[in-house]
């Protein structure tokens, strides 16, 4: 695998000056020039002007550019600033602000947020001129069909949790950093599925059976993928696993043999233990001696009341003990 290399800056938090001081200054600024030519037009002769409506341009100018620099940042967002190309920093607080009307800014939610694999992503439309016609949208998650370890067809789909913790490699790292999450948490999945088996029955690791232990390691490799993106995996469950229509089937008759033998497996061990129980007992109490012949008979007979599947019809010996 090719390392890419790795960004050279840093995020940076940026202190803005607070927003209602200028709120409040920008408009006196405008005020001040409008009054200082009216004043000027009134009391002064004309050579007067050639002063006064720079004075007014450089207010109205300012006045309008000043507009520009109000950034109100909600809860759990940020703006990274950036001053003709060159990254200047991240504002991560809260509250109404003032920057530098030249700075671009572009906005970068830190909420927490979750999707769920198999979604299809349909890009932003433009116009001619530039503006978006159609936003992009994405279809509900529909789970993904793969191979598991050993060949069998299955349907899995997971939901992950995640949220930005690096606004620069979020943004700059990679082209759209929410699609690369939908990706990347796509192929680790996959990926997964692949290295397990559906069911285990040697108490080796399956998607099934051990449901903790394939989440912990998704959310492992989801996260070692969205390193470089200035993502942090919170959580990723598998929310949908079932094998494929084609085999489903058959798998469930193969299940329920396996529930069959396994049950019939621990019936005739009860029943052994019980009618070697029965055995000792009459040994021991000396309540019916009895030679190997009648001895294997009553052990065919126990075993036939206690394994079997219906119930049985007792048959009563009226003559002799020997007829």
């Amino acid at each position: 695998m090719i390392s890419m290399p790795s960004l050279t800056m840093q995020e940076k938090r940026f202190h803005p000056y607070p927003g209602w001081p200028m709120f409040v200054f920008l408009p006196l600024v405008l005020v001040f020039g409008v009054v200082q030519i009216v004043y000027t037009s009134i009391f002064f002769s004309t050579d007067a002007m050639l002063i006064s409506v720079p004075l007014l341009v450089v207010s109205v100018l300012t006045f309008i550019f000043g507009m520009f620099g109000f950034q109100a940042v909600a809860p759990n967002s940020s703006r990274v600033l950036l001053l003709f190309g060159t990254y200047h920093g991240t504002i991560l607080k809260s509250g109404f602000f003032w920057v530098n009307p030249f700075y671009s800014k572009h906005k970068l939610s830190l909420r927490i947020r979750n999707f769920e694999t198999g979604f299809i992503m349909t890009p932003e439309q433009k116009g001619e001129a530039g503006q978006i016609v159609k936003p992009k949208s994405r279809t509900g998650g529909r789970p993904s069909k793969v191979n598991d370890r050993d060949g069998n067809p299955i349907e899995i789909s997971a939901v992950v949790v995640w949220k930005v913790v690096n606004t620069v490699e979020a943004l700059f790292e990679v082209d759209d950093y929410e699609d690369f999450v939908a990706v990347q948490s796509e192929a680790a999945l996959r990926n997964l599925a692949s290295r397990h088996p559906y069911d285990s029955e040697d108490q080796e690791v399956s998607l099934r059976g051990s449901t903790a232990e394939i989440c912990e390691q998704l959310e492992r490799d989801i996260q070692e993928r969205l390193g470089d993106a200035g993502v942090l995996v919170l959580e990723a469950r598998i929310s949908h696993l079932a094998y494929a229509p084609e085999i489903a089937a058959a798998m469930l008759q193969r299940q329920q043999a396996q529930a069959v033998v396994a049950a019939r497996t621990r019936i005739v061990d009860g029943a052994v233990g019980m009618v070697r129980m029965a055995l000792d007992r009459l040994s021991e109490d000396n309540i019916l001696e009895l030679d190997e012949e009648r001895r294997a008979a009553m052990v065919s007979n126990l075993l036939v009341v206690l394994c079997g599947d219906r119930h049985t019809q007792p048959v009563i010996n009226t003559g002799t003990l020997y007829t």
